[in-house]
């Protein structure tokens, strides 16, 4: 009796793993799929620019579509670890987090940059995008305008950290994150043959820019399993791409290579960028690791 029971034990785990696999397969079939064909007809079919924020759209909302038709009809596992509730209340503190750690990060990516060398502090080249505006008046406007696009962004995260993070790798979050901050990172690559991004050195540059998303993936998957809430998720994405990126952008010279402090290109300022988060991941993750023990699943263990 009890080596039949350890039998039937033994077979379950595979017939229940099962839709979880088909349903991520799935998921990426679609996302890339979807994402990497809106490319193709956009830029190369139609001769679109994809810096316009309309023919980024498509692109940018195929992981949560993804998500929602293999949650809905695929699994039709539902949604109830999508991480969909707001938790304003409980967790106020990671939505403070999320919207004023990019600003952190932007001025931190500066400091590197300036205790290199690399850059004289002037916030001047900011007064093209300020319409006029001083830069401070600029950076608050801008702080401001992040939550408002926060439903935007969740069109990525929704499908990345929210459905494919929890479906990798079960009992090894930390590989997890790992891998789905690859394949966020992989899934971007064809914007560097677009107008997007231009590397300077194609091979150094992605190798760069997926560094950038493995440890922006650590600090989202941090987010979304203190707050258990996808917003405080997407509130962050769009804060690193309109005034952690925008602003190191700008001010440390990417576009052109010829700012006004120090001229770096695109590849040099996702370096700067990526000192200071590094810092931050391991700020999140290492004590998370000595408090596990004591506090399990209740604590910030999820990425150990």
């Amino acid at each position: 009796m009890l080596e039949t029971k350890k039998k039937q034990q033994q077979a379950v785990p595979p017939t229940a793993d099962a839709p979880k696999a088909k349903g991520t397969v799935w998921f990426l079939v679609i996302a890339f799929g979807g994402s990497w064909a809106c490319i193709l007809i956009a830029y190369f079919g139609c001769g679109l620019s994809m810096v316009n924020p309309l023919a980024q759209l498509p692109f940018g909302i195929m992981p949560a579509l993804a998500a929602i038709v293999v949650r809905r009809w695929i699994t039709k596992e539902g949604f109830a670890d999508a991480g969909l509730a707001l938790r304003l209340r409980g967790a106020w503190p990671y939505y403070l987090a999320a919207w004023l750690g990019p600003l952190v990060l932007a001025a931190a990516s500066c400091g590197v940059a300036a205790a290199l060398g690399l850059w004289h502090p002037d916030l001047s080249a900011l007064d093209e995008l300020a319409g006029g505006m001083p830069a401070w008046v600029f950076v608050l406007a801008l702080m401001l305008v992040v939550p408002l696009l926060t439903p935007v962004y969740a069109g990525e995260e929704f499908g990345w950290t929210g459905y494919l993070r929890q479906r990798l790798f079960p009992g090894r979050p930390a590989l997890a994150t790992a891998v789905t901050g690859l394949v966020w990172a992989s899934w971007h690559y064809p914007l560097a043959l677009t107008d997007y991004i231009s590397f300077p050195r194609l091979l150094i540059g992605l190798t760069v820019w997926t560094g950038s998303f493995l440890l922006q993936e650590v600090l989202l998957a941090w987010l979304f399993t203190r707050s258990r809430s996808i917003w405080t998720v997407s509130l962050a994405h769009g804060g690193n791409n309109m005034v952690l990126s925008l602003l190191t952008g700008t001010l440390l010279g990417s576009e052109a290579g010829t700012g006004t402090g120090g001229g770096l290109d695109v590849t040099g300022v996702a370096l700067m960028t990526v000192v200071p988060m590094a810092v931050a991941c391991a700020c999140v993750m290492f004590p998370s690791r000595r408090g596990s023990k004591g506090r399990g699943r209740a604590g910030g263990g999820a990425l150990s």
